[in-house]
Order: structure tokens, then C-alpha cells, then sequence
């Protein structure tokens, strides 16, 4: 099951890379549950519970607020129904011109081929710098 739980995630890295909407959200289950790095800009709702939540909670705000944002996969591991992906986030935070080149790690948790939840863990003091305007140590 790990190999194919890890080609769910790769498709919807590619997904979200090529803009395909569809192509991230239908992996997911009904009832998914996403939660944002703890002081991330987008942990302020957490958890985020379903694809229509993630969509208006998590990706329509990067899409309004981010230029050129990416989401790189480095490196996708598999241990049965967990994957973890370990990656870099790209962009520029339209209101601060301001850009990150950050760290991410990301868990995903699948059931049945749909993932059930996501965690993110991120370099949240390099995107809140970019944020409230102010340069990243």
C-alpha cells in the first residue's frame, strides 16, 4: 500500500504545481482533516475539515495573497498508510514584495487511497517575516 499511497501524493504535488484544483482536492476524503504549521499566517482556523475548507481556508488565500507560490517536493517517503514529504515553499507575498525559500515537511495520513489528514510543519519564522514585512534572519 505504500507505493501506491506515495503516487496519491506525488499527483496532487503535481496537481497543485500545474493549478489543477480538482487534481488536489479529489484524493481527499470527505472529512479530511489539514492542519497548518502552529504560527503559520494560515493556522489561525485550524483544522481545516474538508476539501471545500482547505479550498476557501487554505489555497484560495495563498492564491490571493502569494506570487508565483510553489510547494517542491525534494523527497517522498512511504510507511504504509503515513507518507511524509519533505520539500521547499517559493513565492512572494504580494502585500510585502517580500519572497521565501523556506523548508516544509509534510504528513499525510491515508485510508482506502483518500487522504484522511495532513499536518505541515514549515519554516513559520521565514514566512511571517515575509508577511509583516520584515527580512528573515
Amino acid at each position: 500500500m505504500s507505493d501506491a499511497n506515495v503516487a496519491v501524493i506525488e499527483s496532487m504535488y503535481q496537481a497543485f504545481a500545474d493549478g489543477n484544483v480538482a487534481g488536489v482536492l479529489g484524493p481527499m476524503h470527505p472529512e479530511i482533516e489539514w492542519n497548518e504549521a502552529e504560527n503559520f499566517p494560515y493556522a489561525d482556523k485550524n483544522p481545516y475539515v474538508g476539501p471545500d475548507g482547505i479550498a476557501t481556508g487554505v489555497f484560495a488565500r495563498i492564491a490571493d495573497e502569494w506570487a508565483d507560490f510553489s510547494a517542491k517536493p525534494e523527497a517522498i517517503h512511504g510507511c504504509g498508510d503515513v507518507v511524509l514529504a519533505m520539500g521547499r515553499y517559493t513565492g512572494t507575498y504580494i502585500p510585502t514584495v517580500e519572497s521565501i525559500d523556506a523548508q516544509f515537511a509534510h504528513v499525510w495520513w491515508l485510508r482506502d487511497g483518500k487522504v484522511v489528514r495532513f499536518q505541515q510543519y514549515a519554516d513559520t519564522h521565514q514566512v511571517v517575516a515575509a508577511v509583516s514585512g520584515e527580512r528573515a534572519l
